[in-house]
């Protein structure tokens, strides 16, 4: 049985971030991931490959709570799911640390405070290439040092939208952004290999590698180290622990179809919330009956996946955007004059194409002109992603069939109001902004077909951290609270969501996490 110091599992935000961190120790670290690397080829920007057909989606289906089964958003590659995420990388609020009233219920404080992360913010935002402006963002808190890049500037017609929103007195800001635009922290051209501003980074893995995953900035250069090994296409189906059920002992797997077992001092988990609650679940023994670490029944519960609608504009001008992901607003985050509770945030989508339209066609197209051919909708379009807090809710959760298989049952509903509310509040605004008034459009593409359930993109929640082991599963520094060497760094972790990217937070957390480890392992 081979044997490590540390055995992640799983290479994503959090795993991956936890081994790069892990690298410099000297200790022996083995990866895990379930996954081969992603293949490089002309597909990687194809909308049709990519969104229409879903060529990089696993080839799984989940159940949903009535037992109907769904493709879930998920990709098993070297980098997890930041092989394709939009590469929006935001800091949690301070105040979402913090209990907040919601309409439908309550988000719960976390057991640290933004002050503990925020180092830990800065260093991912580093780590990860970051570009961006600290100050711009009325609702940020407070940053140690600059981003490491300057923002990436607005083309044209995203300027004029910046323009037209602060004419009506709200406060756009950069949208913080991983990416390699061959840039230093000025905004001067430096040499190497570069993002070519193109169309293709929210939802699409990148051809030039120039977008800042968790493969390209940390997987790839840990395993330079000497210390540090991965093992792919391996899928682990449980954990072993000693008689007294305190010690994970095994890691149990198959690899390219032959099963294997390792063993560590440190196990940790990092598969993404929902594979790492059902990981732990599969895990069962006589020691821990309902789960590895569940003795608080939290495992696979409280699950969260935000509030999310992609909307499309219909501009008066053409929109000849290429690189449309520059801009945010905040204005409704929390309460406001318009309303007690909190609606959200609003942030630009990657560019639409014809394709993507013409997947939808024609529940979506059709609603503006049905005559108006596709290649003209998507060079009039401008997309929007508005996104809402999902709250904590212990009936939506991950549980396993006898078979083995992944039921994910949620409240499709759970405080809804916020974002309903948020859409409106753009809705207003879009002749004031160049837009065709009453054009605001699903675009339900990005959701995979108009299937909410199956976005897990921004999946959270089911492996909580806390102070009091009867209700949560994990400590503050993320170990199991009935399991001395297993920890969980991905963002299960998560005792609320709020209403932006989780994988900044995933990120830093990750590096907060590695700190501890490092000292533990001496």
């Amino acid at each position: 049985m081979q044997h490590a110091d540390v055995i992640v599992i799983g290479t994503g935000a959090g795993g991956g971030t936890l081994a790069h961190r892990l690298a410099s120790t000297g200790k022996r670290v083995l990866i895990l991931e379930r996954g081969d690397y992603l293949p490089r080829e002309r597909d990687n920007w194809e909308s049709t490959a990519v969104f229409v057909k879903g060529k990089y989606r696993a080839p799984e289906f989940w159940l949903d709570k009535h037992g109907h089964e769904f493709p879930p958003e998920v990709n098993y590659y070297v980098g997890g799911n930041t092989k394709f995420y939009g590469a929006a990388l935001f800091r949690l609020r301070p105040q979402d640390f913090g209990e907040i009233r919601h309409h439908g219920g309550i988000s719960p404080a976390w057991p640290i405070g933004y002050d503990e992360l925020e180092p830990y913010y800065d260093e991912a935002e580093h780590l990860y290439g970051v570009h961006g402006l600290h100050g711009e963002d009325p609702t940020a808190g407070r940053a140690s040092r600059p981003y490491p890049f300057a923002p990436v500037q607005h083309e044209p017609r995203i300027q004029e939208l910046s323009d037209g929103l602060e004419k009506l007195g709200r406060h756009p800001f950069h949208l913080p952004i991983g990416v390699n635009l061959n840039e230093n922290a000025a905004g001067a051209p430096v040499h190497g290999s570069a993002c070519i501003r193109c169309d293709r980074v929210d939802g699409f893995p990148c051809l030039l590698d120039a977008k800042s995953d968790a493969q390209v900035r940390c997987v790839d250069p840990a395993l330079r180290h000497d210390n540090v090994t991965m093992i792919t296409n391996a899928y682990v189906e449980k954990l072993e622990t000693s008689a007294s059920g305190r010690e994970v002992t095994a890691v149990v797997a198959v690899v390219n179809g032959e099963p294997q077992r390792f063993s560590a001092g440190v196990v940790v988990v990092a598969c993404g919330a929902v594979n790492s609650a059902a990981l732990l679940l599969r895990s069962a023994n006589d020691s821990h009956p309902r789960g590895l670490a569940n003795g608080s029944d939290v495992v696979g519960r409280h699950y969260m996946r935000h509030n999310n609608l992609a909307v499309m504009a219909v501009s008066r001008e053409p929109n000849p955007t290429r690189f449309q992901k520059t801009l945010a607003l905040h204005d409704w985050y929390f309460a406001s004059d318009d309303w007690e509770f909190p609606m959200g945030g609003i942030q630009m989508l990657g560019k639409s194409d014809a394709e993507q339209i013409r997947a939808n066609a024609p529940r979506m197209a059709g609603r503006v002109s049905p005559e108006m051919p596709f290649e003209v909708l998507a060079h009039h379009a401008v997309d929007f992603w508005l996104c809402g807090e999902d709250l904590p809710d212990p009936a939506s959760r991950v549980t396993l069939e006898a078979d083995g298989r992944i039921r994910l049952s949620l409240d499709e509903s759970n405080n809804a109001e916020g974002v309903k509310r948020l859409r409106h509040q753009l809705q207003k605004m879009l002749g004031d902004l160049g837009m065709h008034p009453h054009r605001l459009l699903d675009h339900s593409i990005y959701l995979h077909k108009g299937m909410p359930i199956g976005a897990t993109a921004h999946q959270a929640g089911t492996v909580r951290f806390g102070t009091d082991p009867a209700s949560s599963a994990l400590d503050v520094n993320c170990r199991a609270h009935e399991v001395d060497n297993l920890y969980v760094v991905d963002t299960s972790f998560f005792p609320s969501i709020g209403a932006v990217n989780p994988s900044l937070t995933a990120m830093a957390n990750a590096l907060r996490v590695g700190d501890h480890l490092a000292s533990r392992l001496g």
